[in-house]
């Protein structure tokens, strides 16, 4: 793509002054784009091979506040440092922002050791488990937002209440309403493009103001940094047009909500040939993909935190949203947990559960843990779901609450064998204390409903 760098290539260009700003950044437990803005030439010099950031940033909530009661750091300990190594596979431009390049980072100890509740961390680990079985995993994550006729600014001066959506009305593959806002998403398929992300489309969704933007599947790794960094842009690209974004899964109870739907495949260690397809199967499904499936239904309310992290996660749960109610699986069915799509070499499982909230490097590492159980243990897949899901009767249930789902994550003897008693514990701390949070607030609902009643 021509968006990517090589070192060389950077390095000419802040010779030339077309660069002049190289951002380092990781990705946190909330799939942000966290870090610095070096000079070019101090980059160069020194932070191409590393650079030291707070230890508490893996430790914060999504208001950047320090959580108490981390193993990993806290006020105790000192909230020392942490090594930041940049991954030059990932340099590229920013071309929407002058003169600006980025870099991902994988997050270190001292000893160079990366830390194992690191998100891209516990990704790549899981990677190496597919690559110790001769495995890679090919996988493509649909992004759902809202655009409104707002700054963030102003948004918030309104208390996010009566917001104007760019749109009034459902625009699901419209394109005259789509039109109407493609100076926008025209600039977002372009600016992405030219930061080295293949995008194949956007389209209308089913909100008013809704859209879509799809990227080509690549290998997992990539597709998670192509996912974060995408989020960044469009809420950058957004911004210089004065306008906003949201990727929450729910902003807005009668509104459709914002999904994330996780496609995923194996493939041979040179990517060549497909380990899901097998044309004498009637369904042309093979064995291990199967297995592959049959993993993820068996532990679907282990890992649905890493799908949902919020509270606002499952009000996008709805029977009649398109956003799955039930854990299972069909041939293209859109009421399903999962489905399967696709033919021949491009056969593939498609997850729905998650919301546009999603941390990718936590879902894909999670995906592909209960995916491997599956194989590891020839789980053998139920019938295909036919019908309404959302109707149907003794149907496995997607978690209903964060307290369901957290209390699944912390009892789960697959994630914590897979990604370690301590990543387990970590994010099951997280998701405990988002449930804190909530739980003290009054809420406008509260108020609106109870103020004189109660």
């Amino acid at each position: 793509m021509a968006g990517n760098m090589t070192l060389k290539q950077l390095e000419a260009e802040i010779e030339a002054g077309t660069i002049d700003t190289v951002i380092v950044a990781f990705p946190d437990m909330q799939g942000r784009l966290i870090g610095k803005r070096f000079t070019g030439a101090f980059f160069l010099d020194s932070a191409v091979h590393e650079t030291h950031a707070c230890n508490y940033l893996l430790t914060v909530d999504i208001d950047m506040e320090p959580v108490p009661g981390y193993e990993a750091a806290s006020w105790q300990k000192g909230y020392g440092d942490f090594v930041l190594k940049p991954d030059a596979s990932t340099l590229r431009r920013i071309p929407w922002l002058e003169g600006t390049a980025l870099m991902l980072a994988d997050v270190c100890d001292h000893h160079g050791e990366e830390l194992p509740h690191a998100p891209r961390s516990m990704l790549k680990a899981q990677l190496k488990k597919l690559a110790d079985r001769k495995m890679s995993a090919f996988f493509a994550s649909e992004l759902e937002f809202y655009v409104f006729d707002e700054t963030y600014e102003t948004a918030d001066a309104k208390r996010w209440r009566d917001l104007k959506t760019m749109g009034n009305y459902i625009e699901d593959y419209h394109i005259f309403q789509t039109t109407k806002n493609e100076p926008l998403l025209r600039a977002i398929r372009n600016g992405l493009m030219g930061a080295g992300i293949p995008v194949e489309n956007s389209k209308g969704e089913w909100g008013p103001g809704q859209e879509e933007v799809n990227v080509r599947y690549a290998e997992a790794l990539e597709t998670a940094d192509r996912h974060v960094i995408l989020k960044n842009g469009v809420k950058e690209i957004a911004h210089l047009q004065n306008r906003a974004v949201t990727f929450m899964a729910k902003w807005r109870y009668d509104l459709a909500g914002s999904s994330s739907h996780i496609h995923s495949s194996l493939w041979d260690a040179g990517a060549k040939k497909s380990l899901f397809s097998d044309a004498k199967d009637p369904l042309g499904m093979s064995d291990t993909m199967k297995h592959w499936l049959a993993g993820h239904l068996a532990s679907a309310k282990d890992f649905t935190y890493f799908l949902a992290p919020y509270i606002n996660s499952y009000k996008r749960f709805q029977v009649g949203t398109f956003a799955p109610t039930k854990a299972i699986w069909s041939i293209d069915n859109r009421t399903a947990g999962f489905r399967v799509v696709g033919e021949g070499k491009s056969i593939r499982t498609e997850c729905r559960i998650g919301g546009a909230d999603l941390n990718p490097y936590l879902a894909f590492a999670a995906l592909i843990a209960a995916g491997l159980d599956g194989i590891d243990r020839k789980l053998d897949l139920e019938p295909a779901f036919a019908g309404d899901a959302y109707v149907g009767k003794k149907l496995r249930e997607v978690p209903k609450t964060l307290r369901d789902a957290t209390t699944a994550l912390e009892k789960s003897k697959l994630l914590r064998s897979a990604l370690g008693d301590g990543v387990v514990d970590h994010y099951v701390h997280t998701a405990r204390w988002e449930q804190f949070e909530y739980d003290r607030r009054v809420t406008d609902w509260e108020l609106q409903r109870g103020f004189e009643r109660y």
